[in-house]
């Protein structure tokens, strides 16, 4: 008789919040969707904060272990510096956690958190089995035994002396995690890019955009000399507070301009885009893979080291701050140059083919 072996399972201890934004959240769904895909168990744990995505990762078929909506703000002062984006003191959030994670005991913690530290992973881990932090920061200890920063430039030598011997490190945007439709778009991507003209421009700067850069762009635009028979196309968050403006702002564009939120076809959108104005966040990726010329904002002070780094290879155009985009007007010619465009596009390629989601699945078995 056959035996019946269970599932792997894997519990996600990632929030979204108005100052975190979605990504996290979003790459950490996109690697349980991968895992399920090959029969792992997967659950998240997320703390009810403003801008939480708890309700959206429920319509992607996931259970959600919700920790409580913060009631003070003594946690403050503490470290690490996005102590803050907890809402509540790491201890608080260790011991509710642990209360969920004691039933679940995972094979796998998967830690995506900047305000969580090693500290935090001691305090829980007689709850799970083994720990996987995805990490852009490099600047707090760990006891994972497998780690993962996506960014460019990034070396496994800047995480040395922040984890166990042991640890398992995968460092770089090939290693990135990317839904699988980007992967199958790059054929499509790459191969219209030939053409190089400029036709369609996507703008997307983060699912909540708080400080308003979208509208920003769109008021900078109205100065830049787009063909005439460009289109835009601005992608927004349901939670973006800004997004009423940002509406407004698009009703009065020059060129036919369309904003589109909570999309579930980014793929196809930046595969059909020509150029896009984007954030320097993990979004960074996805235009890579599909050859996606980009000028890159930063908004970010944990955004500069990508920016800097993919403007300094060439698969992306750096901006700057968003204070910065009085000058776009000036610049706008000799940065979307079909010659320019071809060129960052053939670099950004380079970066990553997408599949870092199979990579790290193939990791966590053999650990």
């Amino acid at each position: 008789m056959t035996a019946i072996v269970d599932p792997m399972s894997v519990v996600f201890r990632v929030d979204a919040s108005i100052d975190i934004g979605t990504g996290h959240v979003m790459r950490c769904l996109t690697l349980a969707d991968a895992l399920s895909s090959k029969g792992v168990d997967c659950h998240f744990v997320s703390r009810e904060l403003h801008g939480n995505l708890i309700e959206q990762t429920r319509l992607r078929g996931y259970t959600v272990h919700v920790l409580p909506a913060p009631c003070d703000k003594t946690y403050l002062a503490q470290e690490p510096p996005y102590a803050s984006w907890l809402g509540v003191d790491w201890l608080t959030d260790a011991a509710e956690s642990s209360s969920v994670l004691r039933d679940l005991n995972p094979e796998w913690l998967v830690l995506d958190h900047y305000a969580l530290d090693g500290r935090w992973e001691e305090a829980t881990r007689q709850h799970w089995q083994r720990l996987f932090v995805i990490d852009d920061l490099a600047d707090r200890t760990h006891i994972a035994d497998l780690l993962l920063d996506q960014n460019l430039g990034r070396q496994v030598s800047d995480y040395k002396s922040l984890l166990p011997e042991h640890a398992h490190c995968l460092v770089g945007p090939q290693y990135a995690l990317l839904r699988p439709e980007f992967a199958e778009l790059r054929p499509y991507s790459l191969m219209r890019r030939e053409a190089g003209a400029l036709r369609h421009l996507l703008i997307s700067l983060g699912g909540v955009d708080k400080d308003n850069a979208t509208g920003t762009v769109l008021r900078t635009l109205q100065d830049c000399p787009l063909p005439e028979d460009c289109t835009i196309t601005v992608v927004m968050g349901g939670h973006a507070p800004h997004l009423d403006d940002v509406q407004a702002a698009a009703a009065t564009m020059t060129w036919p301009t369309e904003v589109v939120i909570n999309v579930s076809d980014m793929a196809k959108r930046m595969a059909e885009a020509d150029l896009a104005i984007g954030a320097a966040g993990s979004s960074s990726w996805e235009r890579c893979c599909l050859g996606l010329p980009t000028l890159l904002l930063i908004l970010a002070e944990n955004q500069k080291q990508i920016a800097h780094a993919m403007d300094a290879s060439g698969a992306a155009l750096i901006l700057g701050d968003p204070t910065q985009l009085d000058k776009l007007s000036v610049r706008w010619e000799s940065l979307t140059q079909s010659h320019v465009l071809a060129q960052v596009s053939k670099t950004a390629r380079s970066v990553t083919a997408g599949n870092g989601s199979e990579i790290a699945y193939e990791l966590m078995q053999k650990i």
